[in-house]
C-alpha cells in the first residue's frame, strides 16, 4: 500500500510545476508573520508561532468559546508573491486531526474580504494539501460576501492559517513548506 501511495504521489507530482511561496529555513521567517486571534473582539483565545531547529513553523495554542470567541490565526504581512498563472497553493503540515482555513488576502488593509478553502489534517502525520484557488471562498468576519471579486492568484499579498470552526482546546499545526502550483497540461 505505501508503495501504490508514493507512486501516486509521484504520478500527482509530474503534472503540476512548483513554486516554493514559503518555508522556515531562517529563525528570520517569524518576523514576516503576525498573530490574529478573537482578542481584538473580546475573546481569550491564544496562540504562538515559532520556526523549530528542524526549519518548519508551528502554530499552537488554545481556542476558547468564550466571550463569544472561537479562533486563532497567523499571516504573513503584506508582500508581493507573484503568483499568476498558478492554479493553486499546497502545503506540507502535520496536525492534530483538527480541521484549519488557508486564507488569502489581496489587500494590506488589517480587515476587510479574505479568501478562504479548509483542510484536514490527520493527528501527527504528514500530509500534503492541494487547495485549487477556484475553491477559495470569499469572507469577511466568518461571512460568505457572494459580491466580492473572485480571486486572483496574481493579487495575493498575504497568506494565513486560521483554526475556528468552535474547535475548543490546544491546538498545534506544524508547516513544512508551502507551495503555489500550476497544472501542467503537456
Amino acid at each position: 500500500m505505501k508503495i501504490y501511495n508514493m507512486i501516486a504521489d509521484i504520478t500527482e507530482n509530474m503534472k503540476r510545476q512548483y513554486k516554493l511561496i514559503l518555508d522556515f529555513s531562517s529563525p528570520e521567517e517569524e518576523k514576516r508573520w503576525e498573530i490574529m486571534t478573537d482578542e481584538v473582539m473580546g475573546g481569550i483565545s491564544k496562540s504562538q508561532m515559532f520556526i523549530t531547529s528542524n526549519k518548519t513553523a508551528i502554530f499552537r495554542g488554545e481556542v476558547s468559546l468564550e466571550n463569544y470567541g472561537g479562533f486563532a490565526s497567523i499571516r504573513t504581512r503584506p508582500q508581493e508573491y507573484q503568483l499568476d498563472g498558478f492554479a493553486g497553493i499546497s502545503l506540507r503540515v502535520k496536525g492534530d486531526g483538527k480541521k484549519y482555513r488557508l486564507r488569502l488576502r489581496t489587500d494590506d488593509e488589517f480587515e476587510g474580504v479574505a479568501y478562504q478553502a479548509s483542510f484536514a489534517t490527520q493527528s501527527e502525520k504528514w500530509i500534503t494539501v492541494h487547495l485549487p484557488f477556484n475553491e477559495f471562498v470569499p469572507v469577511f468576519r466568518g461571512r460568505a460576501v457572494p459580491e466580492a471579486p473572485k480571486l486572483e492568484a496574481g493579487h495575493i499579498r498575504r497568506i494565513g492559517v486560521m483554526i475556528a470552526d468552535k474547535q475548543s482546546g490546544p491546538f498545534t499545526l506544524e508547516i513544512d513548506w508551502v507551495k503555489a502550483y500550476a497544472e501542467n497540461n503537456s
